[in-house]
């Protein structure tokens, strides 16, 4: 669990971090102010960047704390610069951080409630884990890319995927 929560998820925060000081070049460029860009959205009905961006953090945080035995930090939801969001990303790596990796030891199968869950029902810190946690990160996470790069931001893939840890065969 430790991995795929402090590594993944995290990594995931660190990439699209860069990408803020692309979208502040681009806006540069354009001489356009980066806010606009922080407030587009792909569709009206769709959250914008910023909303993205706090969810996954939000998402990050909340496994990190809930698979090992914490409450998540509560963090307001009323960023709206680069520099606020760039703290953002940061409050949530440095939290998920400091979990040591042994505090994940019950993690599978503790359980973790939901506030929208049935009545009475929980869920498995793996299903957690594999079905609420990597899998919202990474949409909001590529909603946030897809939101960039439709404004014209150059983003792409290798912004997403970031470094790759070749080793020789």
């Amino acid at each position: 669990m430790y991995y795929q929560v402090i590594s993944q998820c995290v990594q995931s925060l660190k990439h699209f971090d860069a990408c803020l000081d692309k979208a502040e070049e681009y806006a540069a460029i354009k001489k356009v102010d980066v806010g606009v860009l922080l407030n587009w959205r792909l569709t009206p009905d769709m959250k914008p960047l910023i909303y993205q961006l706090q969810s996954a953090c939000d998402y990050v945080k909340a496994a990190a704390a809930w698979l090992s035995g914490q409450a998540p930090p509560q963090h307001e939801d009323n960023e709206q610069t680069v520099g606020e969001l760039r703290a953002r990303i940061l409050k949530t790596v440095n939290f998920a951080e400091s979990v040591a990796e042994s505090q994940y030891a019950n993690a599978s199968d503790c359980k973790v409630s939901l506030s929208w869950a049935p009545a009475g029902k929980v869920i498995r810190g793996k299903d957690y884990l594999l079905q609420m946690t990597i899998p919202n990160v990474y949409f909001h996470i590529a909603m946030a890319y897809a939101i960039f790069r439709s404004a014209g931001v150059d983003v792409g893939k290798m912004d997403f995927l970031g470094p790759i840890n070749f080793v020789e065969p």
